[in-house]
C-alpha cells in the first residue's frame, strides 16, 4: 500500500525552528518529485517547496526562501522540510505529497499526499 507518513510539526514561538518528516511506505520515495504544500483557514493550499527525482533540484516559495530546507535521505525513505526563523505567516496544516520526476507548483498535480500536520507559530 502506497502511503506517506508524516511527522513532527507543533507550536513554535516566532523565529523558532521545527522539522517535519514525511516517509514512504510501499515505494520509494527517490523515485518521486515530493513537494510541502501548507494551508491556512480560509486559505487555499499552497506550494512550499519540492525536491525532484530527476536530478534533486530544489524549488522554494518566495515567502520560505532562505528560511525553509527541503532535504532527502534515500537511506530512511524520508524526506525532510527543516523551517527556521519561522513567523506567524507560516501557521498552516502542512502537507507532503508525491508525483512522478519533476516538481510541479500545484496541488492537483500530486496523487498521493500525507495525512498533514499543524504547525503553529505564535508568541
Amino acid at each position: 500500500q502506497v502511503q506517506l507518513v508524516q511527522s513532527g510539526g507543533g507550536s513554535v514561538q516566532p523565529g523558532g525552528s521545527l522539522r517535519l518528516s514525511c516517509a514512504a511506505s510501499g515505494f520509494s520515495l527517490d523515485s518521486y518529485a515530493i513537494g510541502w504544500f501548507r494551508q491556512a483557514p480560509g486559505k487555499e493550499r499552497e506550494g512550499v517547496s519540492c525536491i525532484s527525482s530527476s536530478d534533486g533540484s530544489t524549488y522554494y516559495a518566495d515567502s520560505v526562501k532562505g528560511r525553509f530546507t527541503i532535504s532527502r535521505d534515500n537511506a530512511k525513505n524520508t524526506v525532510y522540510l527543516q523551517m527556521n526563523s519561522l513567523k506567524p505567516m507560516d501557521t498552516a496544516v502542512y502537507y507532503c505529497a508525491a508525483r512522478g520526476r519533476r516538481c510541479r507548483a500545484t496541488a492537483r498535480d500530486y496523487a498521493a499526499w500525507g495525512q498533514g500536520t499543524q504547525v503553529t507559530v505564535s508568541s
